[in-house]
């Protein structure tokens, strides 16, 4: 699979989550998902535990606040209706089954294209080469990131303005971890552009690394993106004929 055709292939998946009007339409739109990631012959068993995390927490302040305390749906109370705990759990269910098919659609892409290196999937876009330049330049500096927030901890840590674990010091200073890092990544990208770049040629290299054309769709990027489609147009019209 081209990696266009899976870009496609997500969105259309999920624009038929946002669509859809029922659980069903959702459930429909998950079973695909669902295939497409075992399709990839790889453990999912990390991208829906990851999915879920993203997901539960939201799912149980959503619970609390709508049908622990409010009991009804938000579509009842703008009717006016007196409603039900059943609708506003079917409403809780319906926000978050939408987030974990993103979620998930996210982690289905990855796996996906598990042994393609960032560049060579770039290289693979149907894009302009100044947008590919550009994701390739953001994706170069995300491990320096990592790296200069550890940076910035660590000062903080030695300098006794943070602790290692949680406490009220944290709370107190938290927004000068925000600003350490915030200042490092500046001076790296700064640095970077400035300097590293000009320096090894880096944006002459990538115009000839990306100058490549992006390879034509095939018959598996038909078949998911049909898939995919056929999600879209039975969430949008079961939805309108319920």
């Amino acid at each position: 699979m081209t990696p266009n055709g899976a870009i496609v292939f997500g969105l259309v998946l999920i624009a038929a989550a946002g669509v859809a009007r029922d659980l069903a339409s959702l459930a429909l739109v998950l079973a695909v998902l669902l295939l497409f990631a075992l399709a990839t012959r790889r453990s999912i068993a990390s991208a829906l535990l990851w999915s879920l995390g993203i997901v539960a927490p939201l799912a149980a302040f959503m619970a609390l606040v709508w049908i622990g305390i409010v009991g009804r749906a938000p579509g009842e109370i703008a009717a006016g209706v007196e409603g039900s705990p059943a609708a506003a759990a079917t409403y809780v269910a319906m926000v978050c089954a939408r987030l974990f098919i993103i979620a998930f659609a996210m982690q289905a892409l990855f796996l996906r294209f598990a042994d393609w290196t960032p560049l060579a999937f770039v290289r693979a876009l149907s894009a302009p080469v100044l947008v590919k330049k550009l994701l390739v330049l953001t994706l170069s500096l995300i491990e320096t990131i990592l790296h200069a927030i550890d940076r910035a901890r660590t000062a903080l840590i030695a300098a006794g303005l943070i602790t290692q674990r949680f406490s009220a010091q944290n709370l107190r200073n938290g927004w000068l971890l925000v600003q350490t890092v915030w200042l490092t990544v500046i001076a790296i990208a700064i640095g970077r552009t400035r300097d590293k770049w000009p320096t090894e040629g880096t944006l002459a290299r990538l115009d000839r690394a990306l100058a490549a054309s992006a390879p034509r769709p095939g018959g598996v990027d038909i078949l998911w993106v049909s898939a995919a489609i056929a999600c879209l147009i039975y969430a949008y019209a079961w939805g309108y004929a319920a």
